[in-house]
């Protein structure tokens, strides 16, 4: 025992070790180092509490922490995670979980005998506790939307949790999956108050280990996790996953570059042209020392009109239409994003989610582009048509390219940049005629896309930030909720995307493609079409 101690003892100080000298010059490989996966998150991380993770930069550390009652594959198929099992009653709208019984809490002082190795078993009653603190209006939580359909939730016993619902939902699964439904104890939430956020205990692969905020995040192996591999070898292969936070994305490049990261996600222009190929090929020069993965990413990228606009432009299905057919998608991938992603000329589905179809969507016609204009022009009486798109600035290479292609057919644009946080406000707020936007999938069904442009979800009532309404697209959403049969629902998809293309109350640019540049020394740690960030089963060789 007394061995076994100075060995931990030792382990945990090598890893802290590694963190601390982690932004520090060291040519000098630690025997350690394949234990530990590094990566930096430029966005900061503001809060470790899942009922709040409601973006990447959260729900990446989040991930490693907890569980929920089900997860999704890589295919984003839905799989057990602590439920192994469950029954859904058609007539009653009623799920019956049945779960594990082997999976305990991370060791905390939280817990009885009040020792920091002290644990217990999570149970039914922990689920129905953290679902009601997901509703608490004292909690204000990001994630409570989640369980706007559910009618009733409770627990049977210790092994069995029941949720019904409200109304049909075949999406609910999937909604489950978020991380928004994260097992906590109640114990946790006592002791820390408001200070869980800075000090989770879940159920998960990782435990959280040291946080100093905007400085370094430390996550350590959890010795009791309950999931194994196909060998049976417990899960994860990791002890430390080390979390840094440059702010600056060429830094993060170099970082990586050095071998100080084990990956970068996506593509910043600071080093794109210098790491990928204008085909989208990596380089050369990092061919034996990275591996590029890419896969289609549930995010569509779009420009929107808000239908509510006095403008006649924007009230003429015309002009719309003149917008989407008026640019080049294919030019505006291949040079300003270098390949990275897939013009969006099928529709407002992205691909990768059932329901997208290659639907006659928006193909470059710059000639009946310039058609419809002056088919507008003619009917307006307005001989100088006018357009304001609203942006930030990571996307103004983007919004200049379609200025210059549209004022070729007689559309003048005027580009006005804001920062983020304001584009929100006034994409929300009705303020914009035109805003650029992205839209990445919550949970893995074409019905979280269409809902953008249900009329009963206008903002600030929902996602509707368009203002589109359309009958018969209310008819066909509202009757798609209300069928499981994923085949039968994707009829109806495709029928409403048709309506979207028709009546073009949005401009698709690009359905976005996720992208991973790893080390070679690490394997295991794949891409999936949301971009989580799965570690549970990576590993690193010397």
């Amino acid at each position: 025992m007394k061995n076994k101690t100075i060995k931990g003892f030792y382990l945990i100080t090598v890893i802290s070790s590694l963190v601390i000298s982690f932004s520090c010059h060291n040519d000098r490989e630690t025997e350690n180092d394949h234990l530990v996966f590094k990566y930096n998150e430029h966005s900061n991380i503001s809060t470790l509490d899942p009922a709040f993770a409601s973006n990447p930069q959260l729900i990446w550390p989040t991930n490693q922490i907890f569980n929920s009652l089900v997860q999704l594959d890589s295919q984003l198929n839905v799989k057990p995670d602590i439920a192994k099992s469950w029954d859904y009653n058609d007539s009653t709208l009623t799920y019956t979980f049945n779960l594990r019984e082997d999976v305990y809490f991370h060791k905390s002082i939280v817990f009885a005998n009040n020792h920091k190795d002290s644990t217990r078993i999570a149970t039914a009653y922990d689920f129905e506790y953290s679902f009601n603190r997901l509703l608490d209006e004292k909690v204000a939580a990001r994630g409570r939307w989640v369980l706007n359909n559910v009618k009733q939730f409770y627990a049977k016993n210790n092994s069995t949790f029941i949720i019904q619902l409200k109304k049909p939902f075949p999406a609910f699964l999937g909604l489950l999956s978020m991380r928004f439904c994260s097992l906590v104890p109640k114990e946790a939430i006592d002791y820390y108050g408001n200070n869980f956020r800075s000090n989770p205990v879940g159920t998960g692969p990782f435990v959280m280990k040291l946080w100093e905020e905007n400085v370094k995040l430390v996550l350590r192996k959890n010795s009791l996790y309950f999931e194994k591999d196909e060998k049976g070898e417990q899960l994860p292969y990791l002890e430390a996953i080390a979390i840094t936070f440059l702010p600056d994305k060429q830094s993060e490049f170099l970082q990586f570059v050095q071998g100080k990261l084990d990956f970068i996600s996506g593509l910043d222009n600071s080093y794109k042209d210098d790491l990928i190929t204008t085909k989208g090929k990596l380089q050369k020069k990092y061919e034996n020392k990275f591996n590029m993965i890419t896969s289609p990413y549930l995010n569509t990228e779009y420009l929107g009109f808000f239908m509510g606009s006095n403008s006649s432009e924007i009230q003429s299905k015309k002009i719309r239409q003149a917008v989407n057919y008026g640019f080049n998608r294919d030019k505006m991938i291949t040079y300003l994003r270098n390949g990275i992603g897939i013009p969006a000329k099928h529709g407002f589905i992205p691909k990768g989610l059932p329901g997208f179809k290659e639907l006659d969507g928006f193909t470059y016609q710059p000639l009946k582009a310039k058609h419809l204009v002056n088919q507008y022009i003619k009917e307006s009486g307005n001989k100088n048509p006018s357009i304001s798109i609203g942006t930030n600035s990571q996307y103004l290479d983007l919004c200049e390219y379609i200025q210059r292609e549209l004022e070729k057919i007689g559309i003048k644009v005027i580009i006005d940049v804001v920062p983020p946080s304001t584009l929100r406000q006034l994409k929300s707020s009705g303020e914009l005629d035109i805003f650029r936007a992205s839209w990445i999938a919550d949970y893995p069904d074409a019905e979280n896309y269409l809902s953008l442009f249900y009329s009963e979800n206008f903002t600030p009532n929902g996602p509707n930030y368009t203002h589109f309404k359309n009958s018969t697209y209310d008819s066909l959403y509202e009757s798609s909720l209300s069928i499981s049969n994923i085949d039968d629902r994707k009829l109806l998809y495709e029928k409403m995307d048709s309506i979207i293309i028709n009546e073009a109350p949005v401009v698709p640019l690009y359905y976005d493609m996720a992208v991973r540049f790893v080390n070679k020394k690490v394997t295991g740690l794949g891409i999936n079409p949301q971009n989580f960030l799965v570690l549970k089963r990576v590993k690193k060789s010397n």
